[in-house]
């Protein structure tokens, strides 16, 4: 018992990298592999989710035209080139300011968890929903939403560098745009009629786990390299930014 504790003490290394593996496991493997059996077997109560949503929001948006548009604009807005390029742009800032470390977890958690949502959608291969008068029509496959999947990465890794440079009020407008953004993403998907209501809870879970996971991994790296524990949820990913990339005076670029 006392070896086993050992070993899932976060405050040793090895204890740290299996306490990371196991959360990585738990968020990704355990939701997202029972909400994938009921998609690939058709679960009814599911299935009954999904159907009832979809047609629901698609009748609504085909008799609401502003409404329809509106939830095109989101889609639009927000959609994935959008977070690649808003981290892409953090991701630049940070190499300029000589936060390399910060860089490379911004620019892996993106790229990582894009190519997951790619990769499952032509593992899945599940068809989008088929409806009459659709006011909006998405190729390739449905499952996960890759609207959703990118809107929660790169709403996360933006409020995760992002939460060291503002205080209190600012953490609290960061975290609710943070939660609302993805979220009015997934619904503008189902609203228009491109995606079924399991397929953004899919998105969702697979863009949280992925962050969570690299931000986990990044918080065992600073502590191996000596830094302080750090509180990721309040304090984000990297809790020194604020004095390596806005020093007060002295030379610019501390490396992370």
């Amino acid at each position: 018992m006392n070896w086993l504790r050992r070993r899932f003490d976060p405050q040793s290394r090895l204890g740290l990298r299996l306490t990371v593996a196991v959360a990585a496991l738990t968020l990704i493997g355990v939701p997202f592999t029972v909400l994938l059996v009921f998609v690939k077997t058709s679960f009814g109560p599911l299935t009954r989710i999904d159907e009832g949503a979809a047609h629901n929001l698609h009748a609504y948006a085909y008799t609401n035209p502003a409404f329809a548009q509106f939830m095109r604009l989101v889609s639009d807005v927000f959609q994935p080139w959008t977070w690649r390029i808003a981290v892409g742009a953090a991701v630049a800032w940070l190499v300029w300011r000589r936060a390399y470390h910060l860089a490379l977890w911004a620019g892996t958690t993106i790229t990582v968890g894009g190519l997951l949502g790619l990769a499952l959608k032509i593992v899945v291969a599940r068809a989008r929903p088929h409806l009459p008068d659709p006011v909006a029509i998405a190729p390739g496959a449905s499952f996960p939403s890759g609207h959703t999947v990118n809107a929660t990465l790169g709403a996360g890794i933006l409020l995760l560098l992002v939460l060291p440079l503002v205080r209190e009020r600012g953490r609290v407008i960061a975290w609710t745009l943070a939660v609302l953004i993805p979220l009015l993403v997934g619904f503008s998907r189902i609203a228009l009629g491109v995606h079924w209501f399991s397929d953004v809870v899919g998105g969702l879970v697979v863009g949280v786990a992925v962050v969570a996971a690299t931000c986990a991994a990044f918080e065992t790296w600073r502590r191996e390299v000596g830094r302080r524990p750090a509180q990721p949820l309040r304090e984000g990913v990297g809790p020194e930014t604020k004095r390596e990339v806005a020093p007060q005076g002295g030379r610019v670029g501390h490396r992370s």
